[in-house]
């Protein structure tokens, strides 16, 4: 199966962040605001979940979220999701059947963006946020002031972020 054939099967659309994505679970229920952190200012759904696909030489840019977000890998090649850690380092999750790891989380708060890794043709992971995704908690990164923030991995930030 080729990515074009996962996009028409499953219905994908292109992602703001980059690749392909659809939202195939949102949670009916919703957890009040007063009952979350402050962080999030409104109620949010219990969870959310996304197919999301990456091909060869496509990229989800470097972004956060104010939810913490486990990541799935379905089907394709490996998949690089590299994570800027608040202590300056760069941890990068490998999932797929090259590292036979076939998920990972990203914690709130953290810088981090994905590509399929070693050329592969594409990439399809599912992704579930919780409390749920909501747009008004996705930050994408400006270029400029992540080079800044993480001198010692500009190049990768350079490659990963849109000018």
């Amino acid at each position: 199966m080729t990515a074009q054939d996962l996009i028409g099967m499953l219905q994908l659309v292109p992602h703001p962040e980059g690749g392909w994505y659809r939202e195939v679970y949102r949670s009916s229920e919703l957890i009040p605001a007063d009952a979350l952190p402050l962080r999030y200012g409104a109620p949010r759904a219990f969870a959310t979940s996304i197919y999301f696909l990456l091909e060869a030489g496509q990229f989800s840019a470097f972004h956060r979220l104010r939810s913490d977000e486990l990541w799935f890998h379905l089907a394709g090649g490996d998949l690089d999701v590299h994570c800027l850690t608040p202590n300056g380092a760069l941890e990068t999750l490998r999932l797929g059947p090259g590292s036979l790891r076939w998920q990972a989380v990203v914690q709130q708060g953290t810088w981090f963006a994905a590509l399929a890794a070693n050329d592969a043709a594409f990439s399809l992971a599912a992704c579930v946020v919780a409390p749920g995704f909501d747009f008004a908690d996705f930050e994408l990164a400006d270029r400029a002031q992540l080079a800044a923030q993480f001198p010692h991995h500009a190049s990768l930030i350079e490659r990963l972020t849109r000018s």
